[in-house]
């Protein structure tokens, strides 16, 4: 674990100094054309129907048995459905690409815009193509090992994009050692899996049972719906700000996803490596255990999620005006949304994972279709009243008004066949001491002068401190609180013992 903390940390600062480098040798519209062509590309990846996931589900009874006859049989489908959506995207890109300047508003002068799209998406397709095994690894609780790679050639691409950069200031070089470092993470996995799971280079021996293939043609098309939901609430802020308001603001706002983004993945992959060990209780244990399991795991997402949006609230804008400059910097009422809908973002998690674990995709299926209606409408209802800080507060609304309560309540139901009433209760609790550990830190906080990095430090530790203190008095006396800590306890000690 500490060893993936220590990786996440580098990657972290490569990632870093990596966009300082770009935004001292290309402009902002740049940044523009990385965010919009991102969001596009998640678009493009509504052709995956949420196949992945209903595969991934599928996997963990036939692991857990050892029944490796049907492991291979599940792979070698998943191999060949996501070659499909690979070409497709590819086919779909080259298609678009001749229309991009309508995304825009006020295209700006750069040249070899329908390159840069290209190499992006070329670079989207690659892993698909090696999308099996990885499956196989997380199954086989071996997360560190993607982990491993993952962040080995993350920084690996953020060292060489920065030499390219200071050396050239050529946009499309740096694309092209995404594109190279991609592949060589994707190989390099490719082979270690191949070493761990010998028959994996086996010509499978029995074809896939038909209840896996009905399981997984049923939860694919459940996770057609929560695609779409997903891909239009986190995937169209971007295109929208682009067309309603210009590249440059997409630039800007790019910034303060890169550090909300770098955050929510360093807690990702810490309850991401959780999904199998879950999903393996889910098929063992009993309901009430499992709901146990998941107070204290919701517990955990709170604690983490709400200590780092008091530190995002309070610390974002100081941050973002030492690092770049006070010209990056967005008004102090579109970061609050910002930090808003990575703290909803955050809480969904826990959620999530147990849903993921008990292959609850049916039930909620249609919920990501309105989830997604609300998005657009209301983003670009609000747009015309708040501005930019408006797409934002369309995303808030969407989840408040679906996610929020309709997936906890269907995991209640159909997960753990108890009443969810509880849950809101708690989330209730914890929204009210939020506010109060956040008003304390903020105050705090806004007590320490100066905008230097020590400044900068100081108010994160500050709002860190208080947070947690307030946390750990609400929690100290709960069964979850005192099981979390015996775990962590039980783990040092084995660490270090």
């Amino acid at each position: 674990m500490s060893a993936a903390f220590f990786g996440q940390g580098a990657a972290l600062v490569a990632s870093f100094a990596a966009r300082t480098v770009f935004v001292r040798m290309l402009s902002a519209e740049y940044l523009g054309v990385d965010g919009l062509f991102s969001n596009i590309l998640n678009m493009l990846s509504l052709a995956e129907l949420g196949l992945g996931s209903a595969v991934a589900y599928s996997l963990y009874r036939p692991v857990a048995l050892g029944d490796t006859g049907q492991v291979q049989a599940i792979l070698a489908f998943f191999r060949k459905a996501y070659m499909v959506v690979g070409l497709f995207i590819v086919g779909l890109s080259l298609f678009l690409s001749p229309f991009l300047e309508i995304l825009i508003k006020d295209p700006p002068n750069i040249p070899e815009l329908r390159l840069y799209f290209l190499l992006f998406a070329a670079n989207n397709a690659l892993s698909y193509f090696f999308a099996s095994r990885r499956a196989l690894i997380l199954a086989e609780q071996k997360a560190y090992l993607d982990t491993f790679f993952h962040q080995g050639f993350f920084i690996l691409r953020k060292i060489g994009q920065i030499g390219v950069l200071l050396l050239t200031s050529n946009f499309t070089l740096y694309l092209l050692v995404l594109l190279v470092c991609t592949l060589l993470e994707n190989l390099f996995l490719f082979d270690q899996a191949g070493r761990l799971f010998p028959y994996l280079r086996e010509h499978p021996k029995e074809p896939l049972k038909k209840e896996i293939l009905r399981e997984i043609g049923k939860n694919t098309m459940a996770m057609v719906f929560h695609k779409i939901g997903a891909v239009v609430v986190f995937g169209t802020d971007n295109l929208l700000i682009s067309r309603l308001v210009g590249l440059k603001e997409v630039g800007i706002c790019s910034n303060y996803f890169l550090v909300t983004g770098a955050v929510n993945n360093i807690l990702g992959r810490v309850f991401y490596g959780l999904l199998a060990p879950v999903g393996n209780a889910a098929a063992t244990e009993s309901p009430e255990r499992n709901l146990f399991f998941f107070r204290v795991t919701d517990m955990a997402v709170f604690w983490a999620f709400g200590t780092v949006s008091v530190c995002l609230f309070a610390c974002l804008n100081p941050f973002i005006a030492l690092w770049l400059g006070k010209a990056y910097i967005l008004p102090v009422h579109i970061t609050a949304v910002i930090t808003l809908n990575f703290f909803l973002t955050g809480m969904r998690r826990s959620v999530q994972l147990f849903r993921s674990a008990y292959g609850l995709f049916w039930q909620d299926r249609y919920k990501a279709i309105f989830e997604a209606l609300i998005n657009i409408g209301a983003s670009i209802l609000l747009f015309q009243f708040f501005g930019t800080a408006g797409i934002f507060w369309g995303t808030s609304a969407s989840t408040l008004v679906t996610s929020f309560w309709v997936e906890p309540y269907i995991l209640y139901k159909h997960g753990f066949k108890s009443p969810v009433r509880g849950y809101f209760v708690r989330y209730l609790v914890n929204m009210l001491l939020l506010f109060f550990a956040a008003s304390a830190a903020f105050s705090a906080a806004k007590m320490i002068p100066g905008q230097t990095a020590g400044a900068v430090i100081g108010k994160t530790m500050v709002c860190v401190i208080l947070s947690s203190a307030f946390f750990a008095a609400a929690f100290c006396r709960t069964a979850e609180f005192r099981f979390l800590a015996g775990t962590v306890c039980t783990l040092f000690r084995r660490k270090h013992g």
